[in-house]
């Protein structure tokens, strides 16, 4: 048994330390290089209201010339006053509310890509903030570079108690896997809260969007251009390039959030991205079935142990470099019970993504 925990945990372990070592090639990227390439910044939402004024206030204080950069906001059959609050914001020379006369939020991306006329999109939510130099550090990178898509950093707003300390290391673990995985130069996942792509891209990869699940608009552009083998996708690191985002307000929300994004997962066609998820969740489960086994048999206790710390291992690796780089390095102290909460977390979350998750 003590060996068959050991084989279990090799894959996992193998894959989170390539991961982890690839994550110090990353540099931070500054923008010295001027860049007047028109872009658009699309934002889908429903029912925001209540974020949708800050976002437009971080955007209206953009530094990027005015002229050269348009806000397209598409909202998705709102039940509140957020189609009004976009249509009346005087703050941002190009700014156009359009209705989303489809429904879900890859409908409303495709509605703001097809009337945009930029050659770059850059995509966030109605819940985020942003430096003042985020179109511009974008801009110039695409520039530079020359990408398909490039993957930029988000990360979560800060809080108090285990709840939100969860969240933000779980975030943070994700975004781990996202840089590393990116300069690996085999990325896995992204985020459509900070994301820039091609106008191009887009329109000739929108058909492998899976428009019957409701979540995924980002990742599943991400590996239709990984069939691509000449599209480029990069990970931006700059913190003038991240932008934070909302933490779920309840535990329902945030189960119900995570059971979206894991309910694509059955529609991906990525090898690797297939083989990491296969992989984590088998070592993930290894944990609970030890534990009950412990339960009858305390032999196996130290079995249970080690399992927990091959796991744990390159888990703290990864968070560890993540949380350096985005100066939350007080928030390892959650690691522990976090990782002790984590197993029943994805528990709890893979039955309701199975049944529930593709419903908003």
């Amino acid at each position: 048994m003590k060996w068959l925990v050991v084989i279990l945990s090799i894959p996992y372990i193998y894959l989170l330390l390539k991961i982890y070592y690839s994550l110090f090639k990353i540099k931070p990227y500054k923008s010295d290089l001027p860049s007047d390439l028109l872009v658009s910044v699309i934002v889908a939402c429903r029912n925001e209201q209540k974020n949708l004024p800050s976002l437009l206030s971080f955007l209206s204080a953009q530094n990027y010339d005015a002229d050269k950069f348009e806000v397209i906001i598409i909202d998705d059959n709102s039940a509140d006053s957020t189609f009004n609050i976009a249509s009346e914001f005087s703050g941002i020379r190009n700014l156009i509310a359009i209705r989303n006369p489809g429904n879900g939020k890859k409908s409303a991306i495709k509605t703001g890509v097809d009337a945009c006329k930029g050659e770059l999109v850059i995509t966030t939510d109605a819940d985020c903030t942003m430096r003042s130099r985020w179109i511009t550090t974008i801009a110039s990178y695409y520039s530079e570079y020359k990408p398909e898509m490039i993957i930029c950093p988000v990360t979560l707003k800060g809080g108090k108690g285990f709840f939100r300390r969860f969240q933000e290391l779980e975030f943070l673990s994700l975004q781990g896997i996202t840089a590393g995985t990116a300069m690996q130069g085999n990325p896995v996942m992204c985020n459509g809260a900070n994301l820039a792509f091609t106008k191009k891209a887009f329109k000739n990869n929108s058909i492998n969007l899976h428009a019957e699940k409701m979540s995924g608009d980002d990742v599943f552009l991400l590996h239709s251009l990984k069939q691509n083998k000449s599209s480029r996708i990069l990970w931006l690191e700059s913190n003038d390039a991240l932008v934070k985002t909302c933490s779920s307000e309840t535990w329902s929300s945030f189960i119900d959030q995570r059971a979206r994004w894991i309910s694509k997962a059955g529609s991906y066609s990525d090898t690797f991205t297939i083989l990491l998820a296969i992989v984590t969740f088998v070592t993930i489960l290894l944990l609970p079935l030890l534990l009950i086994t412990c339960i009858f048999n305390q032999a196996f206790l130290p079995v249970f142990l080690a399992a927990f710390l091959l796991k744990s291992i390159p888990d703290y690796l990864i968070l560890h470099n993540t949380a350096v780089r985005y100066k939350r390095k007080e928030l390892l102290r959650w690691f522990i019970p976090s990782q002790i909460f984590y197993t029943y977390y994805i528990l709890r979350i893979v039955p309701k993504a199975i049944y529930k998750g593709n419903h908003w």
